[in-house]
């Protein structure tokens, strides 16, 4: 791996930390699920402790820089340029029911662009990174979106609604729409995982309604530092705020974005 920042070796050291507090609380996972609201409580107890452990290392080494976090409120820095936008635990309904496909996600956005980010999948213990500019890389290996052209062999991730949400209907046609064409749909539960997994090759594009900033704004700068496109749902909305996007390889991205609009 090339040689990282000192913001993103904070990073990193903080995504570490809390990924051990995190482990041995999946650990406990299992023990819970004969009663589903004490284990969401308990779930919920281990994603704020998390989050403190991340924003206490974070703050300790950069405290003028501003914070967003999921769990709690957002704070202005000092130094109005940045800000670190962070997701202690992406996936947590997979963290409740004991499923190992959950990440950790920190972003560093600098004038309104996101410069350094780090997913950090602790139970395969593989460490998603980027710097504008620099590249992106998972452990020690450099990262590629893949190559693949024909709609046929490629695999796309989503994020179907649920709970009665009213979203689903317009999805549903969307997967009607891509699903004849391609070699599989995935729905992994992880928002920062699947952007990261399209960045490393793994998916050949993703798609998903209803987002948050933190759990796309690390996942954005990997992607794209792999070689990957991403634009919002709605072309001319925020990609960070408008809470739809489409994200491909670069061969891909054209006919599958006007697939998943047209839908």
């Amino acid at each position: 791996m090339i040689t990282a920042s000192a913001n993103l070796n904070l990073m990193i050291k903080a995504a570490r930390k809390a990924a051990r507090s995190l482990l041995k609380d999946f650990g406990e996972v299992e023990n819970l699920q004969v009663s589903s609201k004490s284990a969401g409580d308990f779930v919920s107890r281990a994603d704020i402790k998390a989050e403190q452990i991340i924003r206490e290392d974070l703050t300790e080494g950069r405290p003028n820089y501003g914070w967003m976090g999921e769990e709690s409120e957002p704070v202005p820095g000092k130094d109005p340029t940045r800000r670190w936008i962070v997701d202690p635990l992406d996936g947590t309904t997979n963290f409740l029911h004991g499923m190992p496909h959950w990440a950790i996600s920190i972003a560093l956005e600098h004038k309104d662009e996101i410069v350094a980010a780090v997913i950090f999948d602790p139970v395969k213990d593989e460490m998603f990174t980027a710097e504008k500019g620099a590249g992106a890389w998972m452990n020690d290996r450099r990262m590629r979106v893949s190559d693949r052209r024909n709609m046929i062999e490629m695999v796309f991730a989503t994020g179907i609604p649920f709970a009665n949400n009213p979203a689903l209907p317009q999805h549903l046609k969307q997967l009607a729409k891509i699903s004849p064409q391609c070699a599989g749909l995935r729905r992994w539960g992880a928002a920062a995982l699947d952007l990261a997994y399209v960045g490393a090759g793994r998916f050949d594009g993703f798609w998903e309604m209803g987002l948050k900033p933190w759990d796309i704004a690390a996942g954005l700068l990997i992607l794209r530092e792999a070689g990957g496109l991403v634009e919002p749902l709605a072309p001319g909305a925020d990609l960070l705020t408008s809470g739809g996007l489409i994200a491909a390889n670069g061969a891909a991205f054209e006919r599958f974005a006007a697939d998943i609009r047209s839908a």
